[in-house]
């Protein structure tokens, strides 16, 4: 396994791509599914959407379901490793939200 956890921010749409993979899906349902979470704001195409699955796939932080073989459809599932990776972009975003919001309202 490749240990790829010492990354930096993920980008938007690594984000909602793994967050949209928790449970097994095709790549075109990924695109609506991330439209619909964003209200439209993101919309990823083809292109961007299947570099990114590539990627994911090599970093291992996605897997391909097995599924039927006359489906041309390939369904991926996030591992316990992207799992993990989705875990910390949240525990990073949410420290951002709170530095974000202290020093707005002027405790920090």
């Amino acid at each position: 396994m490749v240990d790829d956890t010492a990354q930096g921010a993920l980008t938007e749409a690594v984000y909602y791509i793994l967050l949209t993979m928790l449970e097994p899906i095709h790549g075109y349902a990924v695109m609506q599914n991330i439209e619909k979470l964003t209200n439209g704001r993101v919309n990823l195409g083809a292109g961007t959407l299947y570099g990114a699955i590539n990627n994911l796939l090599e970093k291992q932080w996605i897997c391909a379901v097995a599924g039927d073989k006359d489906s041309r459809k390939k369904e991926y599932i996030i591992t316990d490793l992207g799992r993990k990776i989705l875990q910390r972009e949240l525990a990073r975003i949410e420290e951002l939200l709170v530095n974000g919001k202290n020093k707005l309202e002027g405790t920090q």
